[in-house]
């Protein structure tokens, strides 16, 4: 058995979970890695990542680096000691920093590699129609996500699933692949596959452009795309009304198959409900945000709020 001495390596609420699994197991923590407190707010007030702040309420050695090369980082990083390295939801390491601990880094991903590396591949899954996803722990290399594979795990995705619940789901099955992955390493019984080289499904970036409707794809492309982006960053259109062209944000829809004769795009409102023509039906809005106000369902909107007769979606 290894006596092992762990750093872990990661920044949001996704990562928290992880952490919080190694040390309510015992294991030893010798230092966090977290990105730097960043303003936010009015007032610009300072902000701590999750995993700082929980970190720092179990007494755990936190280090925040602007620059993972930095020489004096990667001493105290070294000064600690650790045989092992864990990341999750971080960036990428430098060779310096990876290579040193004796048993390795190993990333936890949330996609079943070879598919859907880079930044986003929750989302990515759910856009592209996905019925399953998984985890996967790997060791790191020179290269984003393309480390020997330790262990994956399956998950489903649900036909109403968001890539909010999606999230959660993979957050619990992240946390028990790694727990395994540190047992089989403390135990040495590691057995890695090599992936391969190719990959068909990528997780893009998300960005403005990526996150616009389309409202010429299928029903289903767009219903896909609106609860790939919920809750964030959140799938947009503009909204041409009257005179005016606001940009809109789009959280929550149903689908409704129907052969019709409207225009692509045109808006079909009434008293309750909030519908968009598309190529092979409508979708029909439940939950979205106008500009400078704060997110509502498509009711209390149609309540207070006047839609010209041609009102449309662009």
């Amino acid at each position: 058995m290894k006596d092992l001495r762990i750093v872990f390596m990661g920044t949001p609420d996704f990562a928290v979970s992880i952490l919080k699994t190694l040390v309510e197991n015992h294991y030893q923590i010798v230092g966090v890695i977290t990105a730097p407190d960043k303003p936010a707010g009015r007032g610009r007030k300072l902000n701590e990542s999750a995993v700082k702040v929980y970190a720092k309420s179990q007494g755990l050695h936190v280090m925040q680096p602007t620059n993972l090369k930095n020489e004096d980082f990667v001493n105290e990083l070294r000064n600690l000691r650790a045989n092992l390295q864990i990341v999750v939801a971080f960036r990428m390491l430098p060779q310096v920093v990876w290579q040193l601990p004796e048993y390795g880094t190993f990333n936890l991903h949330a996609s079943s590699l070879p598919d859907y590396r880079g930044a986003a591949p929750i989302n990515w899954a759910i856009i592209n129609g996905e019925t399953k996803t998984g985890v996967t722990t790997f060791f790191i290399d020179e290269k984003i996500d393309t480390g020997e594979i330790i262990l994956q795990s399956t998950v489903d995705i649900d036909p109403k699933e968001d890539a909010g619940s999606l999230h959660d789901k993979l957050m619990y099955a992240g946390s028990e692949l790694v727990l395994e992955t540190v047992k089989l390493i403390e135990t040495n019984q590691v057995h890695t596959t090599v992936q391969p080289k190719e990959e068909t499904k990528t997780a893009y970036k998300l960005d403005r452009n990526n996150c616009k409707i389309d409202w010429n794809d299928s029903l289903e492309q767009i219903y896909n795309k609106i609860r790939g982006l919920s809750p964030y960053p959140a799938a947009w259109s503009y909204l041409q009304n009257g005179d005016d062209q606001l940009e809109v944000k789009i959280y929550e829809t149903t689908i409704e198959k129907e052969l019709h004769h409207f225009p692509i795009g045109h808006l079909i409102t009434t008293k309750k409900e909030l519908k968009v023509a598309v190529t092979n039906g409508f979708i029909n809005i439940k939950e979205l945000k106008l500009p400078g106000k704060r997110k509502m369902d498509s009711k209390s909107l149609l309540n207070g709020y006047s839609f010209h007769e041609l009102a449309k979606m662009l």
